[in-house]
């Protein structure tokens, strides 16, 4: 199985992952999330072996992560939406192309953290960037409408931001071994967000509106931190990331319907 191409895995893959969310429509209600979980772990089997050579019992594990937040993300998401074709087809070739995107860029990283540096890895950190901020706001999403008490909203928001600024952050360095610098910058980013989810429960602001918010607040410390592990944080850097965090914030109250 090794022997076929890499982007014959990727296809492969991509193809097989995109028929398990179509075959799930046709399960029973209370089955179709444990599929969901299921389709995860396969997309984490899918990545192994779409990649295998650049993996090793080291931090390359981390380049799992996007990938099988991106199916979970697109899974939630999937139950959210008018039962119809028109809603249904268009996730799907959306997910077949991040998700092959996503193989693509995982590779370039397991490679590049062996050989250090190969052409493309800026743009791979670029594709990584803007699908990690595409998984945060599917996530985030979910995790909003499903409408629990704050300290769960939390919880599962620093869960999942944890997850994704740690790969978001290893994929400036791509080192084999554990970095506690870049532990702690994600342990402190996932709390930050955290504490925005809380933010947003008292905050009377639709789901789609405060699942934007929580992705600007991921853009921003993303942004910054890999900005300071690239060893480019200069003013300007800083400037840029904190107009941005601030007209999202604007926008969001004025957005926001006070009152009944």
């Amino acid at each position: 199985m090794l022997s076929i191409s890499k982007k014959l895995r990727f296809a492969i893959s991509s193809i097989l992952l995109s028929v398990g969310f179509v075959l799930i429509q046709f399960l029973p209600g209370q089955f179709k999330f444990p599929s969901i979980a299921i389709l995860v772990l396969v997309a984490g089997f899918f990545s192994v072996w779409s990649f295998y050579e650049g993996l090793g019992k080291n931090m390359t594990l981390v380049s799992l992560f996007l990938p099988m937040l991106f199916t979970l993300s697109v899974g939630i998401f999937w139950f959210l939406l008018p039962v119809n074709i028109f809603t249904r087809i268009p996730i799907v070739i959306f997910f077949a192309v991040g998700i092959y995107a996503l193989f693509s860029t995982m590779n370039i990283y397991t490679v590049s953290s062996s050989l250090r540096t190969i052409a493309l890895l800026h743009a791979a950190k670029g594709v990584g960037f803007v699908l990690t901020l595409v998984t945060s706001f599917l996530i985030f999403d979910a995790i909003l409408s499903i409408k629990q008490m704050f300290y769960i909203n939390f919880t599962l928001v620093f869960i999942a931001s944890f997850l994704m600024f740690f790969q978001g952050y290893w994929s400036v360095e791509l080192e084999k071994k554990i970095n506690k610098e870049i532990f702690l910058m994600s342990l402190v980013s996932s709390l930050i967000i955290g504490e925005l989810s809380i933010l947003i429960f008292f905050w009377p602001v639709t789901v789609v509106v405060g699942s934007l918010f929580l992705t600007s607040g991921v853009y921003v410390l993303l942004g910054l931190g890999q900005a300071k592990f690239e060893d480019r944080l200069f003013p300007s850097t800083i400037r840029e990331y904190l107009t941005v965090g601030s007209i999202v914030l604007l926008s969001m109250f004025f957005a926001t319907r006070w009152g009944n």
